[in-house]
C-alpha cells in the first residue's frame, strides 16, 4: 500500500474486540492527523518511535535502563523521550494521540498494571497506564512485550493472514505470545505464554518462582546456554574459548565444530518438545521465531529438522521473524494507533 506521499507503507490493521483486521489507511489516515508513540522496555534499553496515523515510524530514540530500572525512573525517560521525539518532529503535544508500552513481565492489559517482572527490579503491581495518562494527558495502553511481538508479525511480519500462530522471543529470556483466531491470547491472569517456567524432560528443578529465571528458560535462554557451554567445555574436547554467547556458539556449529554441534543439538531437541507440546494444546500449525537466539538459522533448521522426524499430524511450521528487534516496536504502534481509535471513537473501513 501507498501511504499519503506517495510511499511504500505498512498495511494497516487493527484489533478491534481483541480481533485482528485489515483496514484501510487512506480510510483512517483521513479521519484523524496526528501521532502515536510506541515504546518497548527493556533490561537494557529503552526503544521508542514516533509514528503518524497510518503507523509509519518517523523518529526513534534508545536509551540505556542501566541502574534505572525502577518504575519512577523508567516512567521519567519515557515522559522525558517523547516530549524529545515531538520537538524533534516539530509537532505540538496535542498532536500526540496515545501511547503504548511493551513490558518484560506479566502485565494486565485491561488496568494497564504491570504485575510482575524478572527483568526489571522494583517492579510489582505498577499501575504504568495511570502514571501515563496522569503525565501525559493521553489515552495509554500497557502489554507484555513479547505480546506486542506477535501483534506486529500480525500486522506486517511472519504470520501477516495467519489467525492461529505462536511467536517465540528467545534471547536473554524466553516467552511466547500467542494468538488464536485472530485474538491475542493472554490467559485469565494475564500470564499465558510464560514457557520459560515449562517443564520438560533434561529441564532442572521444579516450577520456578516469577522473580527467577523458569527451567525451560535456564537451559535454553541466553544464559543457559553459556552455563550449558561452561559446563561441558574443556580443553581437550574444543579449542574454542570457554567464554562464548549462545549466538556465537551456534555460529561455530553451523561451521563444524563438534562441541558446538553437541550443545546446539541439546538446545534445538528441547525447544523442539516445547513447540510439540505448544501444538498439542493449540493446534498451531505456524511458530514464528524471534529474539537474538531465535533467529539464529542453525538453531531454526535444527528444530525443524527435528519437528519433521516426528511426522505428527500438522506438523508445526517454522518461520523466522520478519521483524526482528523491531517486532515489540511495531506492536507498540499498532496498540498506539487501536488506543487512538477507541479513545476518538474513529471509525474504520475494512477491507
Amino acid at each position: 500500500m501507498l501511504d499519503n506521499n506517495g510511499k511504500a507503507g505498512p498495511e494497516r490493521m487493527q484489533i478491534e474486540n481483541g480481533k485482528i483486521a485489515d483496514v484501510h489507511s487512506n480510510a483512517v489516515a483521513e479521519k484523524q492527523s496526528g501521532y502515536v508513540v510506541g515504546v518497548d522496555v527493556g533490561g537494557t534499553s529503552l526503544r521508542m518511535a514516533l509514528a503518524d496515523m497510518t503507523g509509519t515510524p518517523l523518529i526513534k530514540s534508545s536509551t540505556s535502563t542501566v541502574g534505572l530500572r525502577g518504575p519512577d525512573a523508567v516512567l521519567g525517560l519515557i515522559v522525558d523521550g517523547v516530549r524529545n521525539l515531538l520537538t524533534q518532529a516539530a509537532a505540538a503535544p496535542e498532536a500526540l494521540k496515545s501511547i503504548a508500552v511493551g513490558v518484560p513481565g506479566v502485565t494486565n492489559t485491561e488496568d494497564g498494571v504491570v504485575i510482575a517482572t524478572s527483568y526489571l527490579m522494583g517492579w510489582r503491581n505498577v499501575p504504568l497506564k495511570a502514571l501515563l495518562e496522569n503525565e501525559l494527558h493521553i489515552p495509554a495502553a500497557i502489554d507484555n512485550d513479547v505480546n506486542l511481538a506477535a501483534i506486529g508479525e500480525s500486522w506486517v511480519g511472519s504470520a501477516k493472514g495467519s489467525q492461529d500462530f505462536v511467536f517465540l522471543a528467545i534471547g536473554t529470556g524466553i516467552g511466547a505470545g500467542i494468538v488464536l483466531n485472530g485474538r491475542p491470547y493472554r490467559g485469565s491472569c494475564w500470564a499465558a505464554g510464560e514457557i520459560g517456567y515449562m517443564l520438560l524432560p533434561g529441564t532442572v528443578g521444579g516450577p520456578g518462582k516469577s522473580h527467577e529465571p523458569g527451567p525451560l528458560e535456564s537451559m535454553i535462554g541466553g544464559e543457559g546456554i553459556r552455563e550449558q557451554w561452561r559446563r561441558i567445555w574443556s580443553a581437550d574436547k574444543t579449542s574454542l574459548p570457554q567464554e562464548l554467547t549462545a549466538t556465537e556458539i551456534f555460529d561455530h556449529a553451523l561451521r563444524g565444530e563438534a562441541l558446538a554441534q553437541t550443545l546446539l543439538q541439546e538446545s534445538a531437541s528441547m525447544l523442539a518438545h516445547a513447540i510439540y507440546n505448544i501444538s498439542l494444546v493449540l493446534n498451531c500449525s505456524l511458530f514464528v521465531l524471534g529474539g537474538s537466539i531465535g533467529l539464529h538459522p542453525a538453531l531454526r533448521d535444527a528444530v525443524q529438522s527435528i519437528v519433521d522426524e516426528w511426522n505428527i499430524r500438522a506438523c508445526p511450521r517454522l518461520a523466522a521473524s520478519a521483524l526482528g528487534t523491531e517486532a515489540q516496536l511495531l506492536g507498540a504502534i499498532r496498540t498506539a494507533l487501536d488506543a487512538a481509535h477507541a479513545s476518538s471513537g474513529a471509525g474504520v473501513a475494512r477491507n
